[in-house]
C-alpha cells in the first residue's frame, strides 16, 4: 500500500520500535545500576520479559489495525455484493482517513450514477411501453434465438399466448406468414412484408418484420380486415355490373350495327347519331371489359401459367401480333437489344401487357412516329422496355400513373377512347409473375415503360449412361 494507509502502518511500526527500545533501555539501565554481579541472570531475565511485553504490545496494535482495515475492505466487499445483486441504493459511507475512503467514496459516486442512469432508462422503456400499447398496430419482439422478448397489449389481445415471454414465436403464432416474415429477418437481416391471415380468425393483417441491432427481430401487425373486405366487395361490384352491362351494351351494339349495315336509306342526321350510339356503346363495352379484367387480376386468385420462354420471344411475337395496330397510323414499331435469356412468363397474359403498353405510347407518343420494344439482362432478371418518343410525362404523374382511372391529359383520353386502366392491368399482371414495373420520363424526351420478370432457373443436365 502507498500514502496514508503506508504511512500509518510505517508510524505504527516506528511507534512500536520506539516503544520496545525506551522500554528495553529502561530495563537496562535499571537493572545495571541495582544488579549485583552475581545476579547477571536475573537482568537477563528482566530483558527476556520486556522484549516479551514489547512484543505483545506490538502484536496487539498489528492485529487492532489490520482488524479495522478488514472490517473497512469487507463493507466494501458487501457493498459490491449488493450491487452485483442489483441493489443500486446500497453505499459504502466512508470518512475521509485514506485511499480506501478515496476507493469508497468513487464507489459511491458510481453508484449513484448507476441508480440515475438505471431510473431514467426504466422511465423511458415505461413511456416507450405506454406508447407501443396505445397504437392501433400488434407489436411482437424476438431475440436472436426466435423466443418471444416482449409484445405490446393489442398484440396480446389478438393472441394471449403471446405474452408468454421467453416460449418460441412459433409456439405463440402459428401463422407461417408471420413466421416467414420474423425468420427472414432473423435470417437475412433485412426488412420483410406479408399478408397474415390466420393469425384470429376472419381478420387479415399486413406484415412488417424487420431487425433489431442485438441480433433479434420486431414486426408489426396492421389490421386490414375492413379495407380487404371494401376491396373485396368493390372488386365485387364491378364485376357484377360489368357482367350486367355487357349484355345489354352487346344487344346495342349489334342493333346498332344491323340499321346501319341494311339497305334501308336512312336519313343523314339519323346515320350520324346511330353512329354515335355506336361509338358510345363500343367504348361502354370496351370499359367493361377492362373492369372485369382488373378485377380478375387485382383478386387474390388469380395466377399465371409461367413457363421458361426466351425473352426474345415474348418481343417478337409481341411486335407481330401487334403491329396491325399501328399499321394506318404512320408509326414504325421496332425491337432493339433483345436477349436470349429465358424468362418464367405466361405469354398470353404477356401479350395483354405489351399491348396496354404499345397502345399507350400510341396514344401518346405518336408524334415520335416511332415506338421501340426491347430486352435486356439485369441482376436480378430480364428487364423489358417501351419507348416512344412522344412529349414526355411531367415528374408529378409518375407517382400515380399505374393507378386505375388515372389520365394525364383527361380530355385527349376520352377522345382516344381510353379507359385509363391499362396501365393498372398491366401492373396486376407483372406483379402476378413476381416481377416489377416502372415508368421513366422526361418532358421533351418520351416515355419508357420498363418492366422486369424474374430469368428462369437453368435446367440440370441429363444424365447419361454408358
Amino acid at each position: 500500500m502507498t500514502g496514508r494507509v503506508f504511512t500509518k502502518l510505517f508510524f505504527a511500526f516506528l511507534l512500536v520500535i520506539s516503544i520496545s527500545t525506551v522500554a528495553l533501555n529502561f530495563a537496562v539501565r535499571s537493572l545495571m545500576a541495582h544488579s549485583l554481579p552475581g545476579q547477571i541472570h536475573l537482568v537477563r531475565r528482566d530483558l527476556l520479559l520486556a522484549s516479551l511485553f514489547s512484543m505483545a504490545i506490538a502484536i496487539v496494535l498489528s492485529a487492532w489495525l489490520a482488524q479495522r482495515a478488514a472490517s473497512r475492505l469487507n463493507r466494501i466487499v458487501t457493498f459490491a455484493g449488493r450491487i452485483a445483486a442489483g441493489d443500486l441504493s446500497a453505499r459504502v459511507e466512508e470518512g475521509n482517513l485514506d485511499e480506501i475512503s478515496d476507493v469508497a467514496h468513487a464507489l459511491d459516486a458510481t453508484a449513484a450514477r448507476l441508480q440515475n442512469t438505471f431510473a431514467t432508462l426504466e422511465a423511458r422503456q415505461r413511456e416507450l411501453a405506454a406508447l407501443l400499447d396505445s397504437m392501433q398496430e400488434a407489436v411482437i419482439a424476438v431475440d436472436a434465438g426466435g423466443r418471444i422478448a416482449w409484445s405490446n397489449a393489442v398484440m396480446q389481445r389478438i393472441a394471449p399466448a403471446a405474452g408468454r415471454q421467453g416460449q418460441a414465436l412459433v409456439h405463440a403464432l402459428r401463422d407461417p406468414e408471420v413466421l416467414a416474415c420474423v425468420e427472414a429477418a432473423l435470417t437475412h437481416r433485412d426488412i420483410r412484408s406479408g399478408k397474415a391471415t390466420s393469425v384470429a380468425p376472419g381478420r387479415t393483417f399486413d406484415i412488417n418484420a424487420a431487425p433489431t441491432p442485438d441480433g433479434g427481430a420486431v414486426a408489426v401487425l396492421h389490421d386490414v380486415t375492413e379495407i380487404s373486405r371494401a376491396e373485396q366487395m368493390r372488386r365485387d361490384f364491378i364485376a357484377n355490373v360489368s357482367h350486367e352491362l355487357r349484355t345489354p351494351l352487346t344487344s346495342i351494339s349489334g342493333y346498332v350495327e344491323t340499321l346501319l349495315e341494311s339497305d334501308y336509306e336512312l336519313p343523314g342526321p339519323t346515320r350520324e347519331f346511330l353512329g354515335i350510339i355506336l361509338k358510345n356503346a363500343t367504348r361502354m363495352n370496351r370499359l367493361t371489359e377492362d373492369l372485369l379484367a382488373l378485377a380478375r387480376v387485382e383478386s387474390g386468385d388469380y395466377k399465371v401459367q409461367s413457363r421458361p420462354i426466351p425473352a426474345s420471344a415474348l418481343v417478337r411475337g409481341a411486335i407481330n401480333a401487334l403491329a396491325g395496330m399501328v399499321m394506318d397510323l404512320d408509326l414504325k414499331l421496332e425491337s432493339r437489344n433483345i436477349t436470349d435469356s429465358p424468362v418464367l412468363a405466361d405469354e398470353d397474359v404477356l401479350t395483354q401487357v405489351f399491348g396496354n403498353l404499345i397502345e399507350n405510347a400510341v396514344k401518346y407518343g405518336k408524334e415520335g412516329k416511332r415506338i421501340v420494344v426491347g430486352a435486356h439482362d439485369v441482376e436480378d432478371g430480364v428487364e423489358f422496355y417501351v419507348r416512344d418518343f412522344g412529349p414526355g410525362i411531367s415528374s408529378e404523374h409518375l407517382g400515380r400513373i399505374f393507378e386505375r382511372f388515372y389520365r394525364i391529359d383527361k380530355a385527349r383520353s376520352r377522345e382516344s377512347g381510353g379507359t385509363g386502366l391499362g396501365l393498372a392491368i398491366a401492373k396486376h399482371i407483372i406483379l402476378a409473375h413476381g416481377g416489377s414495373i416502372r415508368v421513366e420520363s422526361e418532358l421533351g424526351s418520351g416515355a419508357t415503360f420498363l418492366f422486369t420478370l424474374p430469368r428462369a432457373p437453368a435446367e440440370a443436365p441429363e444424365e447419361t449412361t454408358n
